[in-house]
């Protein structure tokens, strides 16, 4: 099957938070958690420099809706269940769905940190990937230096697989290493292939 054609829903609740895929009205919301969380952002987003603006992030997010129609990518946006309070930005990227493989990304906005909602919302994507989108591995890539991000992976059950040395320039223009953690499918014995049909591996 096309992935343009995959029917999957677009928003679902964990215990104290709502996942949901991102809606331009939500710019001025993403702009003031952005801002908030700058200095706690820049040293590992190459997106974080400056301070953003709405019109920008407007145009960027009716990009990432469009994405999110095509099954491109898959950003989600995180909210405290019942409210509009925006704590996590995070999403399912790097798709390939030959092989049925997601990277997690995430970021916490700064106010919200300590209190496990990007724990909470990485487990429920994984879930989610394995659960409705008949992922086979989902991978969290993360920079070795940044002990908050590899603390997540380690804490969602994730497996270490390896560290790239020196593959990428860090946001401060120095060489940076990179780890690598995985899961795999539940049932690592089937692999599904694109048109969502399980084999034996």
């Amino acid at each position: 099957m096309n992935p343009i054609l995959l029917d999957f829903p677009d928003s679902f609740d964990t215990e104290r938070l709502t996942i949901r895929a991102p809606r331009y009205a939500d710019a001025r919301e993403i702009v003031t958690a952005v801002n908030e969380s700058l200095d706690d952002l820049r040293p590992w987003m190459p997106w974080a420099k400056d301070p953003v603006q709405v019109e920008a992030t407007e145009a960027r997010l009716r990009a990432a809706m469009a994405k999110w129609i095509t099954r491109e990518d898959l950003l989600v946006h995180v909210y405290l269940k019942g409210t509009s309070t925006f704590v996590v930005g995070s999403g399912l990227h790097r798709i390939d769905w030959h092989a049925r493989k997601f990277e997690i990304g995430y970021w916490c906005r700064t106010g919200y940190a300590g209190n496990g909602f990007v724990t909470e919302a990485t487990n429920a994507l994984t879930a989610f990937a394995f659960e409705r989108l008949q992922a086979n591995r989902v991978e969290i890539r993360c920079d070795t230096r940044n002990a908050k991000s590899v603390a997540v992976a380690r804490r969602c059950g994730f497996l270490q697989e390896a560290i790239l040395r020196h593959d990428d320039l860090g946001v401060d223009g120095n060489l940076r290493s990179t780890y690598v953690f995985s899961k795999i499918s539940p049932n690592e014995f089937n692999y599904y292939d694109a048109d969502g049909q399980a084999s034996e591996g």
